[in-house]
């Protein structure tokens, strides 16, 4: 029998397509393949994954979820199961980062509402457990890009600031590291302040 990991691994959560042009083209390579063009090279991201971990971890920290749109006609898959998630080096610079995986996996076995106890037991499926996993991905995935949207509604600009997505996370830490915090943002500095040309 396959494990539950492996199921879910193989697996590719859905988003909605409201996004694609708003925010996964604009953010990554996403349709493209490896390309050497001006345009791509300028991407933050590499695959269009890249920019639904991120998607996902922001609706996980903020704890919130957002369900997808009930029309299946209005909801996309990337093409490319989970499990080769960040195995490739996609951009000159980067290594590949495979354990997000295994991250993502086990933050969805501690917020998912899986029975354990009844799948260890035969009374639920295997496939039913890893549904309910897809589900909880695809909802923290669709609050994170919405976040991202409305952001980017207020500022267009708001993520293309060096910085940007990690002043997001950053955000999220607890009043306990807000010392932590202070002094990362004066390393950071101001990035609402444009670079000098000259």
């Amino acid at each position: 029998m396959e494990k539950l990991y492996d199921l879910w691994a193989n697996r590719n959560p859905e988003w909605e397509t409201k996004y694609e042009d708003s925010i996964i083209k604009t953010f990554c390579d996403y349709g493209r393949g490896t390309t050497v063009f001006q345009e791509a090279r300028g991407k933050i991201f590499g695959a269009g994954y890249e920019i639904l971990i991120i998607a996902f971890f922001i609706g996980l920290y903020k704890k919130q979820r957002k369900p997808l749109v009930g029309d299946t006609s209005k909801r996309k898959v990337l093409g490319q199961p989970i499990k080769f998630w960040g195995n490739l080096d996609s951009k000159p610079g980067r290594v590949s980062y495979s354990n997000i995986r295994k991250y993502i996996f086990a933050a969805l076995v501690a917020r998912s509402d899986v029975d354990f106890i009844a799948l260890d037991k035969g009374e639920i499926s295997n496939r039913k457990a890893v549904d309910i996993l897809m589900t909880t991905m695809e909802e923290y995935i669709n609050w994170g890009l919405d976040f991202i949207a409305e952001k980017m509604e207020d500022n267009p600009n708001y993520f293309f600031k060096d910085t940007a997505f990690l002043r997001v996370f950053l955000d999220m830490l607890p009043k306990y590291a807000t010392a932590q915090k202070v002094d990362l943002e004066a390393e950071l500095g101001d990035d609402d302040t444009p670079e000098s040309l000259d």
